[in-house]
């Protein structure tokens, strides 16, 4: 049993002073294949401590229905951590951020419109503590005061860049106690005034959150806790990226020049990412500053180790400072782990999204008179279509989508109108014959904002749609979640070569899938050249999306979601496939274009991009 306290500025364990080196890795982003692996790395890097969240809204995916197990088994990422001799920190705040869609919330909270998140509200309060009579009693035994190896617990996560509601800061720390949790509680939060002033509580350990100008900092949160031990809950060594924009990178040199300044001044450090991992599925998060930006499949985060398990010139630096601190591994590295180049796939054959059978397959309509946004129709992730018919003529109108999240693509009598983005909202020319026309509109929920005052994100049309001034009623909808049960009973169109461009669903959304043979197992990188956008599935896990924009290029696939003998690949094209109809697999990756990461968005809160 030990026990991690705090006295005159430092910690002790079991009474003896003890300085916190930890780094962060998300059970969640990493297939639990590969996470004795990253722990090793960890190790063998010289930290003594990992630090991970955990996400409610993936072990909550439906209200009710909970899921501890693969990628969700936090109890045995903490328990394998133990074993490897890694203590650990725990952040299970019922909003964790993390660029984690909706921050680890569950979207269902979203079909409640009286509920109000992150405050001291009792009909959210009864839904975080429905969760965590399920949660809490898992991690109890496994705290250090039980022999285990956790040492210490959030309450929240930098709630002063959100709120200033104290009671709900205090209901929370009240039920990790009454539940059992008896370790050190703290709380993380900017280096700014408003931030340590909202976000903290006077009898729970404070800790701090930035990536650089340390002495400012650290000065800034001594005029708060004067006699606390310096803890650096979240040293950002690099940024993550967002689609449409580059790849962030920050300098190895800079990295270790401020972890070294970091030590010198007598901190204890976990740092955000060691390891970042993957947004696989539709669990990427999004941010809103000026305006709605999702983050990518990727999580790289220009870690010391790579998306992929790669040391790296960063991680080589850090391992120096650390070492120069007296912080040394007593653990050989790993071997990297094998990358294979399964050279191309042809997907050869097609089923259309919108063929009939298909629909049918995915999903019953739902008759409304109202757009609904998905969540009222008991869905979270995926897409959702909406369906009506216009009566016309109409010449020369304009269609508005009054509120659109996030990407809408419109069909009229099953021809592409356009697409609308929740970015670039423009309205699009629309003429329907005598006759009148079916409209279909299908809007993909590309991440929910993870950060900041607009985190109550709804998806698909949360308002309304109309021509002109004129709003459209009756309508069809349908939910789309894309899981891999329905996706498995698609009736597709085989195909001998090329998918031929002029059937009646030419340039629509479809399934693409093809079939390759695996001999030797290991990772691989899928290019998505010359497709538009998409999903990706492997064996029927949700690799997650894919787009043109950039500037992720290449999608990680892990080693172990291949099988020896044959595997089936699957995308979910959302405009139109190239000629060729086939993708790569290759053993590079490619995160695209690289950008630096400005030092102003190192020095307040996380995803501030000023």
């Amino acid at each position: 049993m030990s026990i991690l306290t705090w006295s005159n500025g430092q910690y002790l364990l079991d009474g003896e002073p003890y300085r916190i080196i930890s780094g962060a890795i998300h059970y969640f982003r990493v297939v639990p294949q590969y996470w004795k692996d990253r722990l090793l790395k960890l190790k063998a890097c010289g930290f003594n401590t990992v630090e991970t969240y955990i996400a409610w809204n993936v072990h909550e995916p439906q209200e009710g229905e909970y899921d501890f197990t693969g990628m969700a088994d936090v109890v045995s990422f903490i328990e394998l951590a133990g074993e490897l001799g890694l203590h650990v920190i725990v952040r299970p705040s019922p909003f964790i951020c993390a660029e984690w869609e909706f921050g680890g919330l569950p979207g269902w909270l979203l079909a409640y419109g009286e509920l109000k998140l992150r405050c001291y509200d009792p009909f959210y309060l009864s839904k975080v503590d429905r969760y965590y009579n399920e949660l809490i009693p898992r991690l109890v035994p496994l705290q250090s005061t039980h022999g285990g190896p956790i040492l210490a617990v959030q309450v929240e996560n930098e709630y002063g860049s959100y709120g200033n509601d104290h009671a709900y800061l205090g209901y929370l720390r009240d039920g990790l106690l009454s539940r059992g949790i008896d370790v050190l509680l703290f709380t993380s939060d900017g280096p700014t005034d408003e931030m340590l002033l909202g976000g903290t509580l006077g009898d729970v350990h404070a800790t701090v959150n930035f990536g650089s100008r340390v002495e400012e900092s650290l000065a800034k949160y001594r005029e708060y806790r004067k006699e606390e031990p310096l803890m650096v809950m979240e040293f950002w060594n690099g940024w993550f990226d967002h689609w449409m924009e580059d790849h962030h990178v920050r300098d190895a040199a800079d990295v270790a020049g401020v972890l070294d300044e970091m030590l010198e001044q007598g901190a204890s450090i976990n740092m955000y990412m060691f390891h970042g991992g993957t947004n696989f599925g539709f669990y990427n998060g999004a941010n809103h500053i000026a305006k709605y930006e999702p983050t990518t499949t990727s999580y790289d985060y220009d870690a010391p180790l790579t998306e992929w398990g790669d040391r790296t010139e960063k991680l080589d630096a850090v391992q120096k400072v650390l070492a120069k601190h007296g912080f040394t591994p007593d653990c050989p590295f790993p071997e990297p782990i094998p990358k294979i180049s399964y050279g191309k796939v042809a997907l050869t054959e097609k089923a259309e999204l919108f063929a009939d059978f298909n629909l049918d397959t995915l999903s019953k309509p739902v008759k409304s008179v109202n757009i609904e946004p998905m969540e009222k129709f008991g869905q979270s992730y995926g897409f959702i279509m909406y369906s009506t018919y216009i009566q016309g003529p109409r010449s020369g109108q304009k269609l508005y989508i009054q509120e659109v999240r996030d990407r809408a693509q419109v069909f009229l009598d099953g021809r592409a109108i356009g697409v609308v983005e929740r970015w670039n909202p423009q309205p699009l020319n629309i003429s329907v014959p005598a006759g009148g026309a079916r409209l279909d509109i299908l809007v993909e929920n590309m991440g929910r904002i993870n950060y900041g005052p607009l985190i109550r994100d709804p998806k698909g049309i949360t308002e309304g749609v109309r021509i002109d001034n004129q709003f459209q009623y009756d309508w069809s909808i349908r939910t789309l979640p894309l899981g891999s049960l329905e996706l498995a009973s698609l009736v597709y169109s085989k195909q001998s070569g090329e998918i031929p461009d002029n059937s009646e669903y030419s340039g629509m959304p479809g399934f693409y899938r093809g079939c390759f043979k695996v001999e030797e197992i290991g990772d691989t990188f899928l290019r998505f050249d010359g497709w538009s956008k998409g999903v990706a599935w492997i064996n029927g896990f949700n690799l997650g999306r894919y787009w043109h924009a950039g500037p992720q290029r290449a999608l990680y696939i892990p080693g172990p979601l291949l099988r020896k003998g044959q595997n089936e690949l699957v995308l979910l094209e959302l405009h139109a496939c190239p000629e060729s109809c086939e993708i790569e697999l290759t053993d590079r990756p490619d995160l695209g274009k690289t950008a630096a990461v400005d030092d102003a968005v190192l020095n307040f809160v996380q995803e501030d991009e000023l």
